[in-house]
């Protein structure tokens, strides 16, 4: 697997992209349109958020990937579309149509992804007359521009592609994605979209998309709560394979495409851990030995949502009876004394006591970017990686602003 220099949602064969300002944003400067095309037929998948509470552009793209298909998709940005009745359902249709109408396909061919504030309406007038133009300025070199056009509080724009070799060609994944808050499984506020040149049928593509994102996307999290309008997107074009050469799942090259959707949809959920709202660190938290995967998750996570240990991170502190604190109360069943936490690279827990380390060192290394916590169960042979950030200042300053 080959990682592509600047990649993109558009490096696979037959993808385009576009992102412009539309209106939607009062910021003039910035973009809030974003569009991603196939220049032929794919199928398509997607995870979906699994709050109660779901807006309007998930309905729609239920309905629409009823037959397991899509050639486009039509993204905004600072407007969620969110808690809007059915006049929100009415503009995600308008969305999708309008979409249609500019690049000659059937509305069904077209998803739809809002993200932004809950509970305004669309202006659906603006995106509407703006959708023709922004078919117009579709490219293969825009992925980064569709990236621009779908971020909120994001600081910078998150895309990423690699190359893999299949028995059956070389074939490319690409990935753009957005997200900086309201960051927690299952999935984060985070739109993605993922795209193959790979020949996929969409069952399948289903697989690897739930499976990629559930060790990825699922891993992150930042605050703790869950968003209305997470989705991610898988599209396969099959452009890069010979006719009638599909991939599928439990096929050694159904392996190799899996691990590939997986590494993008890993480097994108890094990213928005890393992004995330006032944060300056990205801490990685890795359990292993433990009985299962879903219990090494299940204390991943209980560490990572503590604001405890977030803060002690912020403020350089080894605090180990903070993250052991919080292993303890995961609801998993372990032997405390078989427990071993080390926090970069130092153990700082062993033997059901902590170690006698050099704290003021070890303050100092807390002080990179990149911060990694490894927990030891002692228990087992399966593990789990979760993402999350420090929790700063800035981060209750962000969210106490109403903005777009």
């Amino acid at each position: 697997m080959q990682q592509i220099e600047n990649g993109s949602v558009t490096s696979p064969r037959g993808f385009q992209a576009a992102g412009m300002h539309a209106g939607v944003k009062s910021d003039n400067q910035l973009k809030d349109l974003a569009l991603v095309h196939s220049s032929i037929p794919c199928t398509a998948a997607a995870v979906y958020t699994k709050n109660r509470v779901q807006a309007a552009p998930i309905h729609v793209d239920r309905q629409h990937l009823q037959d397991g298909a899509a050639r486009a998709v039509i993204l905004n940005s600072g407007n969620a579309n969110a808690c809007t009745g059915e006049t929100g359902m009415d503009h995600a249709r308008r969305m999708c149509a309008a979409t249609a109408a500019a690049l000659g396909l059937v509305n069904s061919d077209v998803l739809v992804c809002s993200t932004g504030l809950i509970g305004s309406p669309l202006p659906i007038e603006k995106i509407e007359t703006a959708i023709p133009s922004l078919a117009g300025s579709l490219s293969g070199d825009s992925g980064p521009d569709a990236a621009f056009g779908i971020m909120t509080t994001d600081t910078f724009p998150k895309h990423c592609a690699v190359e893999v070799e299949l028995g059956a060609g070389r074939v490319t994944v690409g990935a753009i994605a957005k997200g900086a808050a309201m960051i927690a499984p299952n999935m984060a506020t985070m739109l993605a979209l993922v795209s193959t040149d790979a020949r996929v049928p969409s069952e399948d593509l289903k697989t690897m998309l739930s499976s990629a994102v559930r060790r990825t996307f699922n891993c992150i999290t930042v605050d703790g709560d869950m968003s209305t309008n997470d989705t991610v997107i898988a599209m396969a074009n099959g452009a890069a394979l010979d006719d009638g050469v599909e991939v599928t799942v439990g096929s050694p090259d159904g392996e190799k495409l899996g691990q590939a959707m997986e590494a993008v949809c890993s480097e994108m959920a890094k990213a928005i851990a890393r992004d995330a709202e006032g944060s300056t660190k990205l801490i990685t938290i890795r359990v292993n030995s433990a009985r299962v995967e879903s219990e090494a998750r299940k204390v991943g996570l209980s560490v990572a949502n503590s604001n405890l240990v977030k803060t002690a991170m912020f403020g350089c502190d080894p605090n180990w009876g903070r993250i052991l604190c919080a292993v303890g109360y995961s609801g998993v069943d372990l032997a405390p004394d078989h427990v071993t936490v080390q926090l970069c690279g130092t153990t700082i827990y062993a033997d059901g006591a902590g170690t006698d380390f050099d704290e003021a060192a070890l303050s100092t290394a807390m002080q990179a970017e990149d911060i990694p916590v490894d927990i030891d169960l002692g228990a087992g042979s399966e593990s789990a990686q979760i993402f999350t950030c420090d929790l700063t200042y800035d981060y209750v300053r962000l969210n106490a602003e109403y903005t777009t």
